[in-house]
């Protein structure tokens, strides 16, 4: 049966010498994988371009239920990008948040707050103009919300420690694997508190976001275990130290 859907692309591998399979985090049906027949050929009535990591794009399948490869029929783009492919410091952006959603994003079923979170914020990004270094990082502590371990925001002066294994912050100082030290418990409770279309507004020294970035990975490794090591991050760091 023919569906249409808007989309999130999230990574291709190639099938065959002219195919490709496309996996596709949906609005309708949750992460899908599609079948993208002829693509590499001459004749092919589709781009490549169309499936560049995290476009998001409109799609008609051919969808049938607990199909493990589902059938492309058409793809376009939903809302265009122009900035993020031609700013550096955007577009390793992507694709260190891409190399991050393909990790932690693994539901098959539908969650629109989930989808509606990422299409909106990567639409926020095309059209940031300031402060754009913070994206990813004010991003990746809203995701928690829908990946079960969202942090509760008790920081005070006298509870400036962030605790990994507990998602909240106390006046105990511990192990570094475990409890975030000064003044970084400060900057994790301001971003809880900064959705991703106020990142811009965030003030974080320069010479502190590195070590940030580092505390964030660290509490998804400890909520998420089996998560392999990400490479793309120190790429990032570098251009945006630049």
């Amino acid at each position: 049966m023919l569906q249409t859907t808007r989309g999130i692309v999230f990574r291709t591998v190639k099938y065959s010498e002219s195919s490709i399979i496309a996996k596709i985090y949906t609005e309708t049906f949750g992460m899908q994988s599609f079948m993208v027949r002829g693509l590499r050929s001459k004749k092919s009535t589709l781009k490549q371009a169309l499936f560049q990591p995290l476009n998001l794009v409109e799609i008609v399948a051919y969808h049938r239920a607990n199909k493990e490869i589902q059938t492309l029929k058409e793809i376009k783009i939903a809302y265009p990008f122009s900035s993020i492919p031609f700013d550096i410091r955007k577009s390793t952006q992507v694709l260190f948040l891409n190399e991050v959603l393909n990790q932690v994003v693994r539901e098959e079923e539908p969650n629109p707050g989930l989808f509606e979170f990422l299409f909106e914020s990567f639409k926020h990004l095309e059209n940031l103009d300031q402060n754009i270094g913070l994206f990813h990082k004010v991003f990746l502590i809203q995701l928690t919300q829908y990946l079960g371990f969202f942090p509760r925001d008790n920081y005070a002066e006298d509870f400036p420690y962030f605790i990994l294994e507990e998602g909240s912050f106390s006046n105990l100082d511990g192990p570094a694997s475990l409890v975030s030290e000064k003044p970084f418990g400060n900057y994790i409770s301001m971003l809880i508190r900064t959705s991703v279309f106020d990142c811009h507004k965030v003030k974080i020294p320069g010479s502190d976001r590195n070590r940030l970035l580092e505390i964030i990975l660290d509490y998804y490794r400890y909520h998420i275990p089996d998560l392999r090591e990400f490479k793309s991050h120190k790429v990032l760091q570098q251009v945006l130290a630049s």
